[in-house]
């Protein structure tokens, strides 16, 4: 009978895997994200080359984080003729076309796939993708929702909506995205791909909390103007001890369940 379940990696071995993982889930993630906004400019008639991207010059930050590679959009022209909306439907499309309609549901059938061909290491990928889809939905609401900047800044002017509009808006999906996630996909992942070990259980759901609220609940130290920034403080000094507490609890409590000896019947 053929083994079907995973079998835990070596320390240093999941350490490397996870730090390549990481980077190669932002990096596909980030791309659809830009591509989308940048595709969907190009079928509204604001582009002439759906592909072409201002893809920076390539330095270690760029390599590592994309950082200073865009959409490479001008907004100027699309607001100044009077299609703000149009400028609007550009904005959100990264979010909404790249991130919920495309890498979510792309990550979600890989893992799928994955766990069916017991490809572990490809569904432990996929489910990074994932992580990386809902917090790309985190970093623009609640956390850059209150400026006239960036994407969610274009949504307003092109809508006319303020930004309690965009928090109900697309906070709401977030929401919902955020629990599904935390709630139903990390335990699913956990149980399904480290069974027999707590202690990667543990390091997996601290990485995950990690990079939700303190890489992407981090983005408004960068930009995003004062509001953004008081919410990515939030979110890394006080959100991110919490969750790391919550789900390590939550790791050591559902195994310490899962091993306890029945209880004698009478």
């Amino acid at each position: 009978m053929t083994d079907k379940s995973p079998r835990s990696p070596s320390w240093p071995l999941l350490i490397a895997t996870l730090l390549g993982q990481l980077w190669a889930a932002h990096a596909v993630v980030f791309f659809t994200h830009e591509y989308a906004h940048s595709a969907t400019a190009w079928l509204l008639g604001w582009k002439s080359n759906p592909l072409d991207l201002n893809y920076a010059h390539p330095t270690l930050k760029v390599i590592l984080l994309q950082l200073g590679i865009d959409q490479n959009v001008n907004e100027i022209p699309i607001f100044a003729s009077g299609h703000g909306a149009d400028a609007a439907l550009i904005a959100a499309a990264g979010a909404v076309i790249g991130n919920g309609l495309i890498a979510l549901p792309l990550s979600r059938l890989a893992y799928r796939l994955a766990i069916r061909h017991s490809r572990f290491g490809w569904a432990l990928f996929a489910y990074w993708c994932t992580v990386a889809s809902v917090g790309n939905f985190f970093d623009y609401v609640p956390i850059r929702t209150f400026t006239l900047d960036g994407d969610m800044g274009s949504v307003q002017r092109g809508m006319g909506w303020s930004p309690w509009t965009i928090l109900v808006f697309f906070g709401v999906p977030t929401l919902i995205g955020m629990i599904w996630l935390f709630a139903r996909v990390v335990p699913q992942t956990l149980g399904q791909l480290f069974p027999a070990s707590t202690p990667r259980q543990a390091l997996v759901a601290v990485v995950t909390v990690g990079v939700m609220f303190g890489f992407f609940g981090a983005v408004g130290l960068l930009e995003g103007g004062p509001v953004a920034h008081q919410l990515s403080t939030i979110s890394v000094k006080f959100v991110l001890p919490a969750a790391i507490i919550l789900a390590l609890f939550a790791v050591y409590r559902k195994n310490a369940g899962a091993n306890a000896p029945p209880h004698p019947t009478a």
